[in-house]
């Protein structure tokens, strides 16, 4: 049974943004959060001192949000590269990304080049390129840290310049780390501060999988660990917003705070009959 404290938000109206300022994000991720963003900015705090989102993805409420003092940080140093690249070299970037071809054999060409080899602006050229022209836009590695997804025959035009050149704007106070999660918690996060914690999602069923974002999967005892960094948060007086699925593991888990069931589309999913989901948002503090 699910604890009375988890309230249905679905029809409940939008409030006005209390940013004049955001915009979409440059990548398309797993998992992204521009479809909850309706139900998450809710529970924005009206003030706060930093904001903290250590699992940054696309970065979707980051750059919906356009914080002050924002840090962000994920364990994936492909996309960390990619943040850093965007935020001090965008054109550079830019004019490296306008040589690439969204053909085939030059996609795989580029797929199979080995990381470190390259050039940081080389490396987040070969990150956006794959992002954008990849199979459905998913970003996913094998266990030695691969990336495996195949071409995405998509036609048109992959580099959005214009939209690189505002994020590179969003991202001017953001500190950028490459790092665990709780080693960027732990060293930064201080009483008043906003902390969003997105991680690779619990599977819902046996064919689910929203944590192959690194070579360093996230697995159940990880999931444990997160929550027992949720209630140091909220014992340290942050305010904090997490979200993960509805399932019953994580329910129970968080079942002492206010849980929010939102229903949700699956757009990264290949499998139609899968597209239909259920997100949580967990409040700390809020």
């Amino acid at each position: 049974m699910y604890n009375n404290t988890i309230i249905n938000e679905i029809n409940l109206a939008k409030p006005q943004s209390l940013f004049k300022t955001s915009m979409k994000p440059f990548l398309k991720w797993a998992g992204g959060k521009s479809q909850l963003i309706p139900e998450l900015e809710k529970y924005i705090p009206l003030s706060f001192n930093k904001y903290i989102e250590p699992f940054i993805g696309g970065g979707a409420f980051y750059f919906f949000l356009n914080p002050a003092q924002p840090i962000i940080s994920d364990l994936n140093e492909e996309l960390i590269i990619t943040y850093e690249i965007v935020k001090n070299n965008v054109e550079e970037l830019i004019h490296l990304l306008q040589a690439f071809k969204n053909e085939e054999k030059y996609y795989y060409n580029i797929r199979s080049q080995n990381p470190e080899n390259l050039t940081n602006i080389e490396r987040a050229a070969r990150m956006i390129f794959l992002n954008k022209t990849c199979f459905n836009g998913l970003y996913r590695v094998n266990k030695k840290g691969e990336f495996n997804v195949p071409f995405g025959k998509r036609n048109g035009e992959f580099l959005n310049a214009t939209l690189l050149r505002e994020a590179s704007d969003f991202l001017q106070n953001a500190e950028i780390i490459h790092s665990p999660y709780s080693d960027v918690l732990l060293n930064n996060a201080e009483k008043g501060d906003f902390i969003f914690l997105d991680p690779p999602y619990y599977p819902v069923s046996k064919y689910s999988d929203f944590k192959r974002y690194t070579k360093e999967f996230f697995y159940h005892e990880d999931h444990l660990e997160l929550k027992k960094e949720f209630d140091r948060l909220v014992k340290l007086g942050c305010y904090v917003i997490l979200t993960n699925s509805d399932h019953p593991e994580i329910i129970e888990l968080y079942s002492e705070y206010n849980i929010k069931i939102i229903e949700t589309k699956r757009l990264i999913s290949s499998n139609p009959k899968t597209r239909d989901g259920k997100d949580i948002i967990v409040l700390g503090n809020l």
